[in-house]
């Protein structure tokens, strides 16, 4: 199935009947086409909102959206609730945007910028409310921040399953109480989210508008009705289809835990036949692929991060240490590197964090020359890493003759 968002019959038109004769019609051979189901129809005219406010990366990205939202009025049925993480690389990509269109057409939105994990996690009963969480990098951004909200990365790992509660102590008798933490979410930010959360998500990246690029201004009170219409219709075509949904056993293009991220929208997508079957498992594989490829991406990148630091340990005279800001310093000035332009502020101690982590290598408070404390990095933190992942050339070797 093609990934074209509209799919045509492939018929040509009839040609004029001459003067007197019988106009041309189907054979029984050739039935008329069935008109489309109001699956089909509903899921199209989402589709078409989604285009009307937001310029979305790729065919694909638009349709993982439409059945990401139609999936969330079916989630007591699935076994798994992707998130959907709308991540960018700046400012003005039209996250937020996308975010408005979703939170008028989802089941139950419950909307935040910057609630605790408690309060959402006793948000949740067992008839789930669809979690969006807008400037997510103010979450997750800082490894400081990351650390105070890990409660939070915690509870959207959990709620990707079902079965998975939190245990709290709660009440005069400090009884130990569960509370549910399965609900789809979908998440919007500058930059990845932690990986984890990644990896349980439709990842839709996107990007600035360019020149040319032209959507409509969205406007609460003007449009938030006929979307609502859409998220009703969307309630009455799916509800009944409950027990349905919850035996499907979709086949899926992909294995693993990207297949239980997106079996709830391949599912969707079979229940409204037509194309979407089709579209969906285009989708499907193409934007798993993509991501596949950037974690690729990000392996080799902090290999390459690795043997530059030792460039930069080896060009300020192999110290013991150095610090955070000297590192960045020396990485932003080499502009044949990726780092300069790694993000709009160039490579920051965030990035370095990210690409470090794996490599269990982390700064911490140091005291340098000059009785200075800042955070750094020691050369003895690298050395395993170096020896592992980009060791030294050997020397060529000689014999004496």
């Amino acid at each position: 199935m093609s990934s074209m968002d509209e799919v045509t019959p492939n018929t040509p038109p009839l040609a004029p009947a001459p003067p007197g004769a019988e106009p041309d019609r189907p054979t029984p051979n050739e039935p008329e086409p069935a008109p489309a189901t109001e699956g089909e129809q509903v899921l199209s005219d989402l589709r078409a909102q989604l285009q009307r406010y937001v310029v979305l990366p790729s065919k694909e990205a638009r349709t993982a959206a439409v059945l990401w939202v139609a999936a969330t009025h079916l989630q007591t049925a699935w076994q798994h609730a992707p998130r959907l993480a709308i991540v960018g690389p700046a400012k003005r990509c039209g996250k937020s945007r996308l975010l408005d269109v979703i939170t008028e057409t989802v089941h139950d939105p419950l909307i935040t910028v910057n609630a605790s994990a408690a309060a959402v996690f006793r948000s949740i009963t067992e008839t789930p409310p669809t979690l969006l969480v807008d400037e997510a990098d103010t979450i997750f951004g800082s490894a400081k921040v990351a650390e105070k909200n890990e409660e939070m990365r915690g509870l959207l790992n959990a709620g990707h399953q079902r079965n998975r509660p939190t245990l709290r102590v709660s009440g005069p008798n400090h009884e130990v109480s569960k509370f549910p933490t399965f609900a789809m979410a979908a998440l919007a930010g500058i930059g990845d989210l932690p990986d984890t959360i990644m990896d349980r998500s439709i990842v839709i990246r996107m990007r600035r508008r360019r020149p040319g690029e032209k959507v409509e201004e969205f406007r609460t009170f003007r449009d938030t009705p006929s979307l609502h219409a859409l998220r009703d219709r969307l309630i009455a075509w799916l509800v009944p289809l409950h027990a349905e949904a919850m035996d499907l056993t979709p086949p899926m293009p992909v294995e693993d835990r990207a297949a239980d991220t997106w079996e709830p929208l391949i599912a969707v997508a079979d229940l409204a036949g037509g194309p979407w079957p089709g579209l969906a498992r285009t989708a499907c594989l193409a934007m798993t692929k993509h991501e596949a490829e950037q974690d690729q991406d990000n392996s080799s990148l902090s290999i390459r991060l690795l043997a530059d630091i030792r460039r930069v340990f080896a060009a300020e005279g192999d110290p013991s240490a150095i610090r955070t800001g000297r590192l960045l310093d020396i990485l932003n000035q080499d502009d044949e590197s990726p780092w300069p332009g790694y993000t709009e502020q160039g490579f920051t101690a965030r990035g370095l964090q990210i690409l470090l982590k794996d490599y269990n290598i982390s700064a911490a408070n140091r005291r340098f020359p000059g009785n200075v404390q800042a955070r750094g990095y020691t050369r003895l933190q690298f050395a395993d890493a170096w020896a592992r992942y980009c060791p030294e050339p050997k020397p060529a070797s000689t014999t004496g003759a």
